[in-house]
This record gives C-alpha cells, structure tokens and sequence, in this order.
C-alpha cells in the first residue's frame, strides 16, 4: 500500500510542476513581450525559470518554501523565554535599560514593551 502512495504522490507532484510551469509559460508569453518587448519562452524555458527562482529565492534544505525561519524564530523565542525566566528581578531590570539605551535611538522603546508588564 505505502508504495502506491509513494508513487501516486510522484505522479502528482510531477503533475503540478508541469501545471505550474505551463502557468507561468503562458503568464510570461501574455505580459513580457507587450510590456517590455521581451522574447516569447518556451516549456522547457519556464520550467528552468521556475527551478532558478526555487534556487534563489527559498531556503534550501531548510524545511518547505521558508519553513525553516519560522521554525528558527519559535527557537529564539523559546530560548529567550527560558533565560528571561531564568532572570532574576536585578538582572530582568538591567536587560530592560540597557535595551532602551539601545533602542530609544531609533524610538522603538517609546511605547511600554510587553516585557515591563511581566
């Protein structure tokens, strides 16, 4: 049973790689030869244009189409938390001036942070 999942998911996904790079054909021969007196591309072109921009523009090798700098951002987060926890009221209170010095350049500590309430 696994392999025909296994194989009904390659048909699939195979599907929509060519649907999708028959979109973008078809997108790109609509709007970039009027707008800007562009070449026309073919199949085989879209198809490279959708793996070079895969390339360039996602996070390779971490996690699906930029799941890896979410799943990075929950870790600071969870770090921070912990050693803010951790923190005594002296080192709490220390933390949170030595931000404003920092921050209050830029004017992003003019409003209460969510860490004073706590």
């Amino acid at each position: 049973m696994k392999r025909y999942w296994i194989l009904k998911m390659i048909v699939l996904s195979s599907l929509a790689i060519l649907a999708l790079s028959a979109v973008v054909m078809l997108l790109w021969n609509w709007l970039v030869p009027s707008l800007f007196n562009g070449p026309s591309i073919s199949f085989g072109q879209a198809l490279g244009l959708l793996v070079l921009s895969k390339i360039l523009f996602s996070s390779l090798g971490r996690g699906r189409w930029g799941g890896g700098y979410l799943a990075r951002k929950r870790a600071w987060k969870r770090r921070f938390e912990e050693k803010w926890n951790n923190m005594t009221p002296e080192e709490r209170e220390k933390f949170k001036t030595n931000m404003k010095q920092h921050c209050s350049k830029w004017g992003w500590m003019s409003q209460p942070s969510p860490l004073e309430k706590s």
